[in-house]
């Protein structure tokens, strides 16, 4: 099989979907893997890395998709790449098309077969590609809270920790999943006082079970987030149902009631956000705006940030399936790996995954009729 790796276009996104120790694994197969001269260098991957893996360097991301049956991305594809996809290509990447209409009607057009790396779920419900970016967007949710908070990038001038003899910040978290656990983790680590609200009291359970220091767990409902989000200094929205857009937990009217100069992180604004007044996705080079006095942190690919650590812990985890896809061909590969046939969303111009289908109100084709 011939795979594609083109370098990523989406402002600030320097991770990469494929590092030499997986080139080399793929070309002792037999197969040819095809790289844009300079995908690598955001993760410090050079070159001459890839070519010593066996690679075939290319100069622009024409060749690239010309060529390959498999396209490996880290990011949804952009509008100017939408007119080099073609019929029966396979895309594997993070694809979020619940909050897109757009790009969904464009890979509907495209006839292309695209596989999501966060619709990927085992029988117990993980989700083993969403999971490493997750940990990374969790971790770095308080990082760059913690650096909003700061007067002099506009907010209430508080240090997460405190001192002795001044209270520490109020950290809150909506949703105990992976990203509200790594955030949980980091904020205590930090010293912050956090309360994490979830409807699933079993995991809260579980959380009070494996973080210790200032936490309080609270059942998710209307009530309870308005009273939360009003004594913030940092929200963080870690909500996820996979492959739909996001509730909206915070109204606009809950955003007015918090304080002046508080930070929101909404993790969730690559499914649409979990926050009402998150109306549109900023990037690493304009990452925050201010609304009702509020710093908005709306970043879509948030593990950008720091592409080295995110590039390799998502390719640890994407590598396998790329060589399920590559040695079986993706029918094949779907139909003997059922966590691998819930990432299709779509394919040949239908829906494949019923939470994309609701999302848009279009029609779903349960996959075993589309293959």
């Amino acid at each position: 099989m011939v795979i594609g790796v083109p370098k990523e276009i989406k402002p600030g996104e320097n991770r990469v979907a494929m590092v030499p120790a997986g080139v080399e694994e793929l070309v002792r197969r037999g197969h040819r893997v095809l790289v844009q001269r300079g995908a690598g260098r955001g993760s410090g991957i050079t070159d001459e890395e890839y070519v010593e893996a066996g690679a075939v360097l290319c100069e622009g991301p024409d060749e690239i998709f010309g060529q390959a049956d498999l396209i490996l991305k880290v990011k949804e594809p952009l509008a100017q790449e939408w007119p080099r996809l073609r019929p029966g290509q396979v895309l594997f990447t993070y694809l979020h098309l619940a909050p897109d209409r757009a790009l969904t009607e464009a890979l509907l057009e495209r006839g292309v077969v695209g596989i999501a790396y966060e619709t990927i779920q085992t029988d117990d419900g993980s989700l083993p590609l969403l999971t490493p970016m997750s940990e990374v967007a969790g971790r770095m949710a308080v990082q760059v809270g913690a650096q909003y908070l700061e007067k002099v990038h506009g907010g209430r001038g508080i240090l997460l920790g405190g001192v002795p003899g001044v209270p520490a910040a109020e950290v809150v978290i909506l949703g105990a999943g992976t990203v509200g656990y790594n955030a949980a983790r980091i904020a205590l680590g930090l010293g912050a006082h956090v309360t994490i609200l979830d409807i699933n009291v079993a995991r809260l359970r579980y959380m009070e079970d494996i973080l210790r220091g200032n936490l309080i767990t609270v059942v998710s409902n209307r009530y309870n987030v308005e009273r939360a989000v009003r004594y913030a200094d940092l929200l963080i929205g870690a909500v996820l149902i996979p492959g739909a857009r996001a509730p909206k937990l915070v109204t606009e009217g809950m955003v007015r009631s918090m304080k002046e100069g508080a930070v929101i992180v909404d993790v969730a604004v690559d499914q649409g956000g979990c926050i009402e007044t998150v109306d549109r996705a900023t990037t690493h080079d304009d990452p925050v705006y201010v609304k009702h006095g509020v710093i908005h942190y709306a970043v879509a690919n948030i593990p950008g940030a720091v592409p080295r650590t995110s590039t390799y812990a998502l390719t640890n985890c994407t590598l396998p399936y790329v060589l399920e896809l590559a040695e079986r061909g993706w029918k094949e590969a779907v139909r003997s790996n059922p966590a691998l046939a819930r990432g299709v969303n779509v394919v040949a111009g239908e829906v494949t995954h019923r939470a994309v289908a609701q999302s848009h109100g279009l029609s779903y084709v349960p996959l075993e009729r589309a293959v």
